[in-house]
């Protein structure tokens, strides 16, 4: 079955991980998929291997100027697109006293301001088609704490926030927009950082990807503003 046939979909941080699942699902839901990420070789790689005529496109996020260039490119060549994915992001594992000012900003850039850049200039584009859908991944970070991860929890909590404020706004403009808290997954970003964490607490990342496709085919009069993914032995959740 294709659900989503006929859709286009923009998804960030779509090289590896769970980004590289949304890829792969979004595909096999029948849509044309641009897969974006800051590593224009393993994105084209990722593409490749996806299949289904998955579009790689080089992205920074973080770079505003960079975030107009690659939705131009975007416009020239699909004429827009109907749904997406704000999937980028990164962390820095260190100490309020140990973590640099520009590690802090760059976490922040990478996981907050990427969201907005991309919702702010995709909202226009989206309305202009008359549909489309948002979706922010945001985290278990962004309803609890731990330590050492101060920059991943302000941003994740400030896009979680960001989510819920752009939801009011978009809905009256008939725009779809959800975030996804996941817990932790069974991805690059837990585990080549933490290789002492056992895979069998986290969660394949193609789970959470389900539910995403499931959010994104709700029937037009639905919305979900919130949706928490989490593994049944979920660690950093009670």
């Amino acid at each position: 079955m294709t659900p989503l046939k006929g859709n286009i979909a923009l998804v960030t941080g779509g090289a590896q991980g769970l980004g590289y699942a949304i890829v792969s699902a979004l595909a096999n839901a029948g849509c044309t998929v641009i897969a974006a990420d800051l590593d224009a070789q393993k994105v084209s790689d990722a593409a490749a291997k996806a299949g289904n005529g998955v579009v790689p496109l080089q992205l920074d996020v973080s770079d505003e100027k960079n975030v107009d260039d690659a939705l131009e490119t975007i416009r020239e060549r699909h004429g827009g697109f109907d749904i997406l994915i704000n999937n980028a992001g990164t962390d820095v594992t260190k100490s309020v006293e140990d973590v640099s000012v520009e590690e802090w900003v760059r976490v922040v850039q990478v996981n907050l301001f990427g969201p907005f850049f991309l919702s702010k200039k995709a909202l226009p584009i989206l309305v202009e088609r008359g549909r489309g859908q948002i979706v922010n991944i945001a985290s278990t970070a962004a309803k609890r704490t731990w330590a050492n991860a101060s920059a991943y929890h302000a941003s994740k909590w400030g896009l979680l926030g960001f989510s819920h404020a752009l939801h009011v706004e978009a809905r009256a403009k008939g725009v779809k927009v959800t975030a996804v808290v996941a817990g932790g997954m069974q991805t690059p970003f837990i585990l080549e950082r933490f290789p002492e964490t056992d895979p069998s607490v986290l969660q394949p990342p193609e789970n959470v990807a389900r539910a995403i496709i499931g959010v994104l085919t709700l029937p037009p009069e639905s919305v979900v503003p919130e949706i928490m993914i989490i593994p049944l032995k979920e660690t950093s959740w009670p």
